[in-house]
């Protein structure tokens, strides 16, 4: 039914039984922890995402066929969380280098310099608008969050 993972394992799983769930983590972990790699190339990124798919697998544990096999589904999921990281990345790094990139030419004239005052203080507005833990971990959803608070202004 799913390779080797027990069908009682996986309807406990599906049920809430969070030793059943730490059984499929720990069958998969190092899996996922190697595809999310492959996706993003970095070490920590990964890590972060591959628990994400964990998260989002265990919340979505209602939806699965227990009819198919568990890997697929999960592969499935895994892959969109890291193709939604680099998305969001993407928009980032556009983001960074559109308005975060220091120019000396934004403060050579007073117009430049004030147009260059004006998008920092709108940034350090945005980040200040984060949460705590925002501001100190889980990189990934602080660029997210950031990059929505920062959505609506025209850079």
């Amino acid at each position: 039914m799913n390779g080797d993972i027990s069908g009682d394992t996986i309807i406990a799983w599906k049920n809430g039984d969070m030793e059943a769930f730490g059984r499929i983590v720990k069958m998969y972990m190092k899996t996922a922890y190697s595809v999310a790699l492959g996706y993003v190339g970095n070490v920590e990124d990964a890590r972060d995402l591959s628990q994400d798919a964990f998260i989002a697998v265990y919340r979505a544990r209602k939806s699965f066929d227990v009819s198919k096999p568990f890997f697929p589904w999960f592969y499935t999921i895994l892959r969109n969380i890291c193709l939604n990281f680099i998305k969001s990345r993407r928009k980032l790094k556009v983001l960074s280098e559109d308005v975060l990139e220091f120019r000396s030419d934004d403060y050579e004239t007073p117009g430049g310099y004030a147009s260059y005052s004006e998008r920092a203080g709108i940034i350090w507005e945005a980040l200040f608008k984060l949460s705590p833990e925002h501001r100190m971990s889980r990189l990934y959803y602080a660029r997210n969050r950031l990059y929505e608070l920062l959505e609506g202004f025209d850079f």
